[in-house]
């Protein structure tokens, strides 16, 4: 799976991948830590740290200018040409107002740690609440499976454009009609009605 081309495979034409945080941690990432098929199984497994961000193309479901794989559950996020350093605090991920994972940003630097020179590049990785996780009982269960499946995350990589450092990075997601309404400010020309 890791060098195959991945673009909306399995999905029909004029489908988009665009999954919310909830989206992506209960029907994706339960569902692989608990040995579940996901369908469609449009996410590869992947490991993220040989790569530098600019490398997923092809090796990640690509959508827009997002990259999305699973990957294993590491500290060590060292890539050939620089590092991923965790910003900021873990958030709750909800369902149903009950937490089902957390979501945490990086944002990738370039060098060596701790001199390296930050990035546009970010990513969002997602991993399942560590409490109560039904992942971890089932993969003992089954027994004849020596990896554990709980440690797995999703990970969102994408870089970000230089108009998005305006401060407003909250890491709430915006509608397709907010982004209407927001790109609509480019118009200087267009007046509305009062």
């Amino acid at each position: 799976m890791g060098d195959s081309k991945k673009s909306n495979v399995n999905l029909p034409p004029g489908f988009r991948f665009y999954p919310t945080d909830e989206e992506l941690v209960i029907h994706f990432l339960q569902r692989k830590a608990a040995l579940l098929p996901c369908h469609p199984d449009v996410i590869p497994d992947l490991d993220l740290y040989p790569y530098d961000p600019w490398q997923l193309e092809g090796k990640a479901l690509g959508e827009g200018n997002q990259w999305y794989f699973f990957s294993r559950r590491t500290q060590n996020r060292i890539t050939g040409n620089g590092y991923w350093k965790s910003i900021g605090v873990d958030e709750p991920i909800t369902s149903a107002n009950k937490k089902v994972g957390m979501k945490k940003y990086l944002v990738f630097y370039s060098g060596e740690a701790p001199a390296g020179t930050k990035t546009s590049w970010i990513m969002q990785e997602y991993r399942l609440c560590d409490s109560g996780s039904t992942s971890r009982s089932s993969s003992k269960r089954r027994g004849s499976h020596s990896t554990d499946y709980s440690k797995w995350v999703i990970c969102r990589v994408y870089e970000r454009s230089s108009d998005d450092g305006d401060g407003d990075g909250d890491g709430t997601e915006l509608s397709c009609l907010d982004e209407i309404f927001l790109s609509l400010d480019d118009f200087d020309e267009i007046s509305l009605p009062n």
